[in-house]
């Protein structure tokens, strides 16, 4: 759209919109660009300025101050630290003062038990079913729950 500032041969001023430039001169042409307020079809551009939007210009921003790394954000929460502290320490204990017979175990559990071998503290593996099976027998066993890190 244009808007053009315009007179007739009355000398009565007024502006009017134009989808163009050539959309004016047809509509001139044809007599259809009349005062409003004589009617006159006599109408003529006068000189006028582009509009042009006043920007005010956009506030410089100061220097950022510097600031300080941020803090690294946390994977765990605090109480969740603490029980792995735990668990870890708990697997140090039992490591320390206990006999690793790995797969072994249901079979060292049954002969200390059952008084072939002397008692000691022990830990190993074993199936769900034997754990079951010398929990059935009146064997106290007590699975070790495992590092949250061991199952990464």
């Amino acid at each position: 759209m244009i808007r053009y500032a315009l007179a007739c041969e009355a000398g009565h001023e007024f502006e009017s919109w134009f989808p163009s430039g050539d959309s004016y001169d047809a509509q001139a042409a044809r007599g259809l660009v009349t005062c409003p307020h004589c009617d006159s079809p006599k109408v003529t551009k006068r000189i006028m300025a582009p509009a042009l939007s006043r920007r005010e210009a956009a506030p410089v921003p100061a220097p950022a101050a510097p600031q300080a790394a941020p803090e690294p954000v946390r994977l765990m929460s605090e109480p969740e630290r603490q029980l792995r502290a735990m668990l870890k320490s708990l697997h140090e204990h039992v490591a320390r003062t206990s006999d690793h017979v790995g797969p072994r175990f249901a079979e060292e559990a049954r002969r200390m038990h059952y008084g072939e071998i002397e008692s000691r503290s022990i830990y190993g593996e074993a199936s769900l079913d034997d754990a079951r099976a010398l929990l059935e027998e009146g064997i106290a066993v007590q699975p070790l729950p495992p590092l949250p890190d061991d199952r990464n």
